[in-house]
């Protein structure tokens, strides 16, 4: 008797549960899995709940990514890797490293495509490639939708420290890249490892965190040398071959750092910043510790706690490097307030697990291809609800910086401007004393001598030493105020900004000495 089936009963009976299954099969497609409906949420993070891409709109307020795209547009315009500083009256013309010149152009593009628009784009391009990289690492080592999304969730909040137009975030881009390629290769994937030296040859010519991925590089190998016993902390060595290989990948790596624009002296840049950069590191807000009671230490002790939570009712066996890592994310963390992002990239994925083990649900079986696909377009029309017109961005720069007042500088003049408009001098052309780079400005010692101008500590002798004519601050500083009653110096503009106006002080042209009686400047002509 022919046992075949007929067509029609092969399409009536794909699986044990016939009309049924072929039904479930063609309203639950797998692209429309929980996966899609992850990475949509995680797609709107950013916009739902960060300063720079939210209703506040503050990556246009960002003191850095002006003289950023000032690097980009010279590059482009000259088609020459910038070799000597070329914005500052100061230091200009000495010679200066551009360690994020690569990171600078996509910015540039956006904005050129798209002027400030286009800034915010490319900002939350960077920002989700960030949270997707992070999640699906998680899931790869849980092997859990809920537990992945969850922690990275978290993780995007530690992200939030730096989750503006800035270069540190494509930098981390290329560290979830290593990590992936680490974690692939301990799944048995070991090709992936010849990845890594053209990722350190692109990475150096990002950010300078290239330093913090071959560290971990490093420790990587160092860990896998040894055979550890000792409770929840087990491990076997790396066999010859592997470890034969990795010590090969990293010498390839570090040879490849040495293709960059500037030779060894981009190679050297991270560990200046860290051996000769004191009082940069001392003065800017995000290198300062974290402060107990705001939202990103919280969150590092929430993840501390559930991991800790989570190993106390399902312990899992932990390797050497593993546990390193952990805890010099959260050192990291704690002793610099921008290196919880850091935390976010290296710590999110372990959380996964621990996540994973401890609380692990049956949502990934029991999902609801419509619902996933019915949340992911919400998500969609979210983002494009929340899409920010040209004219909201320009009035967002108009209140955070003297845009007329900038305009209004002439190339001729000297002026000290604080470091917060520097980079929007820079945008514009004009001459500054100093920007937020501090860098350059550090090893000559115009740094010091701008912050003891700024807090009225012998203010009109650096004036005077740098042949300062004009002074550019906020109203409120206590600089504006020496200057409001000190002769020779007279009030010429005035500027509204939030959360305190601008205002422009000229040198009076007696005191500036012959040549200089009888003139206006621009900005008192229109005034």
């Amino acid at each position: 008797m022919d046992t075949t089936p007929t067509s029609e009963q092969q399409i009536e009976s794909p699986g044990p549960t016939g009309k049924a299954g072929l039904f479930a099969r063609v309203r639950s497609p797998r692209f429309f899995n929980r996966h899609l409906m992850n990475i949509a949420l995680l797609c709107v993070l950013p916009i739902a709940f960060g300063d720079s891409l939210g209703t506040s709109l503050g990556l246009v307020q960002d003191p850095d990514i002006w003289w950023h795209l000032a690097d980009a547009r010279l590059l482009c315009i000259t088609h020459h890797f910038i070799q000597t500083e070329p914005f500052s009256f100061t230091v200009a013309g000495e010679r200066w490293v551009n360690p994020e010149w690569l990171s600078e152009l996509p910015y540039w593009f956006g904005y050129q495509l798209l002027r400030l628009r286009g800034l915010y784009v490319v900002t939350w391009l960077v920002l989700c490639a960030n949270c997707l990289l992070i999640y699906w690492r998680g899931y790869h080592q849980s092997r859990s939708t809920d537990a992945a999304f969850w922690s990275a969730c978290l993780g995007f909040v530690l992200m939030t420290v730096n989750a503006g137009p800035r270069m540190i975030a494509i930098g981390y881009l290329a560290l979830s890249a290593e990590l992936l390629i680490l974690e692939s290769s301990e799944r048995g994937n070991r090709r992936l490892l010849w990845l890594l030296p053209p990722l350190f040859c692109l990475w150096i010519n990002l950010h300078g965190s290239w330093a913090i991925g071959m560290a971990l590089l490093v420790l990587y190998i160092v860990c896998g040398l040894f055979r550890v016993r000792m409770g929840e902390l087990q491990q076997d060595p790396l066999a010859g071959g592997e470890r034969n290989r990795l010590l090969l990948m990293l010498a390839a790596s570090i040879a490849a750092l040495m293709i960059n624009p500037y030779g060894w002296r981009l190679v050297w840049n991270p560990f200046d910043m860290m051996l000769n950069q004191n009082v940069n590191i001392a003065t800017v807000k995000e290198w300062q510790p974290l402060q107990l009671g705001t939202l990103e230490p919280t969150v590092v002790v929430v993840i501390i706690a559930l991991m800790v939570l989570a190993n106390l009712k399902c312990g899992r066996k932990w390797k050497l490097y593993e546990l390193a890592v952990v805890f010099f994310a959260f050192y990291a963390a704690f002793d610099h307030m921008r290196f919880s992002f850091l935390a976010a990239v290296l710590v999110a994925p372990a959380l996964a697990i621990d996540l994973a083990r401890s609380f692990s649900s049956d949502a990934d079986t029991k999902t609801i291809p419509a619902m996933n696909g019915l949340i992911a377009a919400v998500a969609l029309c979210f983002c494009a609800f929340m899409f920010p017109s040209e004219n909201a961005l320009q009035k967002k720069l108009g209140l955070a910086f003297p845009l007329q007042i900038i305009q209004s500088i002439e190339p001729a003049w000297r002026t000290l401007d604080w470091d917060y408009v520097g980079g929007m001098m820079a945008f514009e052309s004009k001459p500054s004393m100093i920007d937020s780079r501090l860098d350059i400005f550090e090893h000559r010692k115009i740094l010091q001598r701008y912050l003891a101008a700024m807090n009225v500590i012998d203010s009109l002798e650096v004036l005077d030493y740098y042949r300062v004519d004009h002074v550019l601050v906020q109203e409120r500083q206590p600089l504006s105020y020496l200057l409001r009653h000190t002769a020779g110096w007279r009030l010429v503009a005035t500027e509204k900004a939030t959360p305190d106006n601008y205002v422009l002080f000229a040198r009076d042209p007696v005191a500036a000495g012959p040549g200089g009686q009888g003139s206006k400047t621009p900005v008192e002509a229109a005034h």
